[in-house]
């Protein structure tokens, strides 16, 4: 089958400049090739898609952090204890729920960062064998975390126990065989804790949780078996240490000086900011999300200091990328276009935003989308109206039409 879009505007992904009176022929789930109309034209037996009159033709986006397991529910307590209502085969189905979403929305791949059981990485199984609607997904499974650490921690009561709803390890063997499991189990890449927020040291902000050897550890293992290994991090000397014991992507980081920045850039490491959870927080009062006084000190603290991370890594040149933590006070889909928007807010161009959001996640996540280049996916979005002068249209599902491997998402 062979399709032809044709749009006032195309943005190809790569930086480049927009094309005008562009169109993409598209044959089968791949593009076949990109031009101008007039040098596309319209071969015999293609179905021709006229976009709307001023419409932008761009790649479908990735969202790089999201958590498909959870609803978004905006008090702290309910990122875990919502969970314990529900078997993981109800978590599941709300996520393809959620995942359908988040694809109408123009997101036509996400990388899920923990999630209970197999739950996640059986849904994107499914969505890959078209059992079930939604967009392309890496999964990294349960993320390993020291035992108590941030995804294990306290609080329940002593005779309860759960099974399979964090992946608590210790030592550099615990977390080689906490690796291998999710590996077994089905992951894509693996995800790890080794820092978590303090806000009782003032000034420090971070507490490294898994030792320097752990962390390199979980890396080597990782990267054996041909796999990313992603983060989460607050900032300071455990971010640090987490970067240069070999992790590939960093999540959050907020706290940052200019020799972390250059060890990113030196290592070739992804920097996802997640700073629509950041300002998320600041939507809601503490007493409605469940804030102490010392995670409402950190929050402050780190709103501020992530612009300035933001614009360091910018100027460095590091490989900043989209994503939202969507699952974590962020409800999945609606909300997913406000990165790009922070992304823009903190001194990307749009069309740079574009970029973190289209190739640079998709170089991440290792999916041949992302650019609109003959060979790649055809994972399409139709704006109409120009992101590039308003980046909220990203935000309108009315004004979107998404295609994913070369077929409309009605």
């Amino acid at each position: 089958m062979r399709l032809v879009i044709e749009a006032d505007q195309v943005i190809d992904g790569t930086g480049a400049p927009p094309l005008a009176q562009g169109a993409v022929l598209v044959e089968d789930e791949r593009i076949l090739a990109v031009g101008r109309r007039a040098d596309i034209g319209r071969p015999d037996g293609a179905r021709i898609v006229e976009a709307p009159s001023g419409a932008t033709l761009m790649p479908g986006m990735a969202d790089v952090h999201v958590h498909l397991a959870y609803s978004g529910q905006p008090h702290k307590a309910a990122f875990r204890s919502e969970l314990i209502e529900m078997s993981y085969a109800a978590v599941a189905l709300r996520a393809s729920r959620y995942a359908y979403s988040t694809l109408r929305m123009g997101f036509t791949a996400v990388r899920d960062m923990h999630a209970p059981g197999g739950t996640i990485i059986d849904l994107a199984a499914a969505i890959g064998k078209g059992e079930t609607l939604g967009p392309r997904i890496k999964a990294c499974g349960r993320g390993l975390s020291v035992t108590g650490g941030h995804m294990d921690q306290p609080g329940f009561a002593d005779h309860t126990a759960f099974r399979d709803l964090t992946q608590p390890c210790d030592g550099p063997v615990g977390f080689r065989r906490g690796a291998r499991e999710e590996i077994k189990r089905g992951a894509d890449f693996i995800k790890i804790n080794s820092s978590c927020s303090d806000g009782n040291r003032i000034g420090v902000w971070n507490r490294q949780e898994m030792t320097n050897e752990e962390i390199a550890a979980t890396c080597d293992e990782a990267h054996m078996w041909g796999m990313k290994v992603a983060a989460h991090t607050v900032g300071g000397d455990s971010l640090y240490n987490t970067i240069v014991n070999g992790v590939d992507t960093v999540e959050h980081a907020h706290f940052t000086d200019e020799r972390i920045i250059g060890e990113m850039v030196k290592r070739g490491t992804y920097y996802v900011p997640t700073l629509l959870v950041n300002e998320r927080n600041f939507e809601f009062t503490p007493e409605e999300q469940g804030a102490t006084p010392a995670s409402w000190r950190w929050l402050n603290a780190s709103r501020e200091a992530k612009w300035k991370t933001l614009a360091a890594a910018r100027k460095a040149g590091v490989r900043i990328c989209c994503g939202t933590d969507a699952g974590y006070m962020i409800p999945h889909g609606p909300m997913n276009w406000r990165e790009l928007a922070l992304l823009v807010h903190g001194g990307l161009t749009a069309m740079e935003a574009i970029v973190a959001a289209t190739a640079t996640n998709h170089d991440l996540l290792d999916i041949d989308a992302g650019r609109l280049q003959p060979g790649k996916l055809a994972d399409l979005v139709i704006v109409a109206g120009d992101p590039l002068s308003d980046i909220s249209v990203l935000g309108k599902p009315e004004k979107l039409t998404v295609y994913k491997g070369g077929r409309e998402i009605h």
